[in-house]
């Protein structure tokens, strides 16, 4: 466990080592630092989008925002449900991503029914990585389709590496695979040395929109 405390600076500098900060419990004040011996990631010039998706995203759904209300998906991912009893984002970890945000590094995707957050998710960008963290969703494929328009601006933006630290079944439908450390620090290194940008020239809320769908159209595997 890390007694030190977490500012924005120390986990910068652990993302670029291949680390990131986790706690024990929501709980916990306490957190440590996470460093698997296998890494999820998912291929950017590959993502996949199963067909059925597809159709939500073109479909319209959900109003899809960027960085709109930053605070709030990371609640919603910390919120404790009957699948995830327990969450591993607690205080320090909360206020130290919302300080990142302000500092302009962190980001949120929030997809919306009306007024109401119903999914989202966010991460953390440093040059050409983007540390993907925490997703959650109170409406069917609400995350799935905040993913689909993350992919969609990384691509536009440059990025080259999206690091999911692990690879759940969630995340294996979209070509999430595990490389060995080694190779993940490699990969790694190489986006450190790249530009990128999380606000491509012209993009918009709406822009980004159909760029979402003209990504899994066009440039998707589909099942």
């Amino acid at each position: 466990m890390s007694t030190v405390e977490l500012t924005p600076a120390l986990i910068l500098r652990a993302y670029s080592c291949g680390l990131f900060p986790m706690a024990e419990s929501k709980a916990e004040r306490d957190v440590f630092w996470v460093d698997p011996e296998t890494r999820g990631v998912i291929p950017l010039d590959s993502f996949h989008v199963p067909r059925r998706l597809a159709r939500t995203v073109r479909g319209g759904h959900f109003r899809i925002t960027v960085d709109r209300d930053f605070p709030r998906v990371v609640r919603g991912c910390a919120r404790r449900t009957r699948r995830r009893p327990e969450s591993w984002i607690n205080g320090p970890i909360f206020e130290a991503y919302c300080a990142l945000h302000r500092q302009g590094h962190a980001h949120s995707v929030e997809a919306w029914r009306d007024d109401t957050p119903v999914g989202g998710l966010y991460g953390v960008a440093l040059e050409a990585a983007f540390f993907g963290e925490s997703m959650f969703s109170v409406e069917r494929d609400a995350s799935k389709v905040a993913l689909v328009h993350l992919v969609a601006r990384l691509r536009a933006g440059g990025f080259t590496l999206l690091d999911t630290q692990f690879v759940t079944g969630h995340l294996s439908q979209f070509g999430a695979v595990e490389v060995p450390r080694a190779s993940y620090l490699e990969r790694l290194a190489e986006a450190l040395k790249q530009p990128a940008t999380f606000y491509p020239a012209g993009f918009s809320d709406a822009a980004l929109s159909a760029a979402g769908v003209a990504s899994e159209q066009a440039s998707t595997q589909m099942s």
